[in-house]
């Protein structure tokens, strides 16, 4: 039997959960005899997940929204806009009742799969890691470097916005190449992360022909948005819609303003254009005083955490999506 994992591409979390998921499935489930892995995006609402893609075997979704498919075997996700619909919602609890959960989190113990849902995690690696555990008895001792580095770059609890952006961890750098990689490159790095440390992931060839180019375009990144951030009232603002971009280091607002509390920020890919909206992480006002940033993302269809989200549209909307970002710092400011 085949199990395809379906992960948030472009994402250190969603690699990291991809791997973690596929090293508990084999150690402790053990009945597919071989995974194939597909990235999942934000983008247009109403058109995340393709039908067709599912195979007849097992199918994981891990570090993404909900689908109510009947196909779906495996769900982890810690997002606290996981749900695109009511309906979806409804259908997750349904099946937990089914499933006699005697806790919001977690399942009986099946080999048939399972969802978990738990927005209080800092990472869905580390929620896969716990609930592998727990559940199942998993051994994560060998993961646990992985697991540590999912949860530090999930929760941007780096020690300071010039670790965050200089990148000096092994974990750092292939946070950087993950997030700029070519369509077919994370499905090639995830089982890497289930057996190798994450230095020796790094080293592998095809990781360090990208990495040298991506180091060469950190750098000029990090001076496009000295040139183009503006500091107004606590908020962060920049467009760079007019230079397509695959990703950049999101903390480079904070690195180049540290007394900002919020950052909003327009790009365009080649498949969406972005509004990220983010939280200083050294902060230094109380939890209770910031902004809830996964809520504010959702009135514009897109969602995420309540320090970080993001609203995608697709590339043609640059005027929608400036319209958007621009109401939301507005409402930033207007916060404090």
């Amino acid at each position: 039997m085949n199990c395809r994992v379906f992960y948030h591409d472009h994402c250190f979390d969603g690699a990291c959960s991809a791997s973690v998921f596929t090293r508990f499935h084999r150690e402790c489930i053990g009945t597919v005899q071989q995974f194939s892995y597909l990235g999942l995006m934000h983008s247009a609402a109403g058109s995340l997940f393709d039908e067709s893609k599912f195979v007849a075997g097992e199918n994981a979704i891990v570090d993404f929204k909900y689908s109510a498919s009947p196909k779906v075997t495996w769900w982890f996700d810690h997002h606290q806009s996981a749900f695109l619909t009511t309906e979806d919602r409804r259908d997750f609890l349904a099946w937990q009742a089914q499933a006699n959960s005697s806790r919001v989190l977690t399942i009986r113990k099946a080999t048939s799969g399972g969802k978990f849902y738990d927005p209080a995690y800092v990472s869905c690696t580390s929620l896969i890691a716990d609930v592998a555990r727990e559940e199942y008895g998993f051994n994560t001792e060998p993961l646990a470097e992985l697991i540590y580095w999912a949860n530090i770059v999930d929760g941007a609890k780096y020690k300071s916005a010039q670790a965050a952006v200089e990148m000096a961890e092994p974990a750092m750098k292939l946070t950087m190449v993950i997030e700029s990689s070519g369509e077919r490159f994370v499905p090639r790095v995830i089982p890497l992360l289930t057996e190798m440390s994450l230095q020796q992931v790094l080293d592998q060839p095809f990781i360090q022909a990208e990495l040298g180019p991506l180091m060469q375009r950190h750098i000029a990144g990090i001076e496009l948005l000295r040139e183009r951030t503006v500091l107004t009232r606590g908020v962060i603002t920049f467009d760079i819609t007019d230079q397509l971009t695959e990703g950049y280091n999101k903390f480079i607002p904070y690195y180049l303003h540290p007394s900002a509390t919020y950052n909003v920020g327009l790009s365009r890919s080649s498949f969406r254009t972005k509004v990220a909206v983010g939280t200083n992480p050294w902060s230094t006002l109380q939890e209770s005083n910031l902004a809830n940033i996964a809520e504010i993302c959702e009135r514009y269809g897109g969602g995420g955490h309540a320090r970080v989200g993001a609203v995608s549209y697709s590339p043609d909307k640059v005027v929608e999506a400036r319209k958007a970002a621009n109401e939301i710092a507005t409402l930033l400011r207007e916060q404090g």
